[in-house]
């Protein structure tokens, strides 16, 4: 890839998309990187699969706790 080409990439990768610096304990990437080749994906692929389940998720659970009544309250 020349210069022009990359230069461009990375524009294009600055518009489009916000990067997060993620820190996780020694030994804890090769972990993730094994983990996400054995279900095919790139790293990146599998942490953002990975928080997108966690986010619907907790607000699958949100919803639930706002349907639900609380046990204490119906006792009462």
């Amino acid at each position: 890839m020349g210069k022009t080409s990359a230069a461009v990439k990375n524009r294009y990768i600055n518009k489009a998309y916000d990067r997060i610096n993620l820190t996780v304990p020694k030994g804890y990437k090769d972990e993730i990187k094994a983990h996400a080749d054995s279900t095919g994906e790139s790293v990146n692929a599998f942490i953002a699969r990975a928080i997108a389940e966690a986010i619907e998720r907790d607000r699958a659970e949100d919803s639930e706790a706002t349907r639900t009544p609380d046990a204490a309250a119906v006792a009462r």
